[in-house]
């Protein structure tokens, strides 16, 4: 997961600080999940793909479509 976060972060031209305001999840746990350091809840998860504008499982399984 973590790769595909920040390749879809960097893919929309945001940075942690810009992600942090669309989906209210502050960037030093942004940088944590990216680094792999510790997994979000689902919550968080959810919060993060709505930002991002995929879904939940995109970000978690390989072959999950991208949106519903």
């Amino acid at each position: 997961m973590e790769k595909k976060l920040k390749r879809l972060r960097n893919e929309k031209g945001l940075s942690q600080l810009a992600l942090e305001r669309l989906s209210g999840v502050h960037c030093k746990l942004l940088s944590k999940y990216e680094n792999g350091k510790v997994e979000p809840t689902a919550d968080t998860l959810r919060k993060i793909a709505q930002a991002l504008g995929v879904t939940s499982d995109y970000l978690i399984f390989d072959n999950a479509p991208r949106r519903d």
